[in-house]
């Protein structure tokens, strides 16, 4: 029984690992654009480490269900998006306004939830 729970943690200990890596790594906005994880995108409008405004949006599914999502950056700023109840098959979106230059590297990010659930969580790391 040990051996077996060794094994396990040992599995989990890579998986976890791995996944970590492609989470650091993950591609780098040196222009506008938009990235998706699940049932969330994060969408940028300016070019290199400036950002003016932060588009978030977070996919329903077929039921209504009350959506929010926090965008932040890893050098301290952060907004939450307002609360709102949406129909079913609808998306979600709103902005955040960080307008500021951020040092290259930092990495944004964005969590949406649907119905106090975390549904997805992009992120892209900010280049000159």
């Amino acid at each position: 029984m040990c051996t077996i729970t060794k094994k396990l943690a040992a599995g989990i200990g890579a998986l976890a690992a791995a996944l970590g890596c492609v989470v650091v790594a993950g591609p780098p906005a040196a222009a506008s654009g938009k990235w998706c994880n699940h049932s969330v995108c994060i969408e940028t409008y300016d070019n290199g480490t400036y950002l003016g405004r932060v588009e978030v949006s977070v996919t329903n599914t077929n039921q209504p269900n009350r959506i929010s999502a926090r965008v932040w950056t890893t050098n301290g700023w952060s907004a939450n998006t307002k609360v709102e109840d949406v129909a079913k098959f609808r998306t979600y979106r709103d902005q955040a306004y960080p307008q500021r230059h951020f040092p290259a590297g930092t990495r944004l990010c964005a969590e949406g939830f649907r119905g106090g659930a975390s549904v997805g969580l992009p992120c892209v790391t900010l280049t000159n």
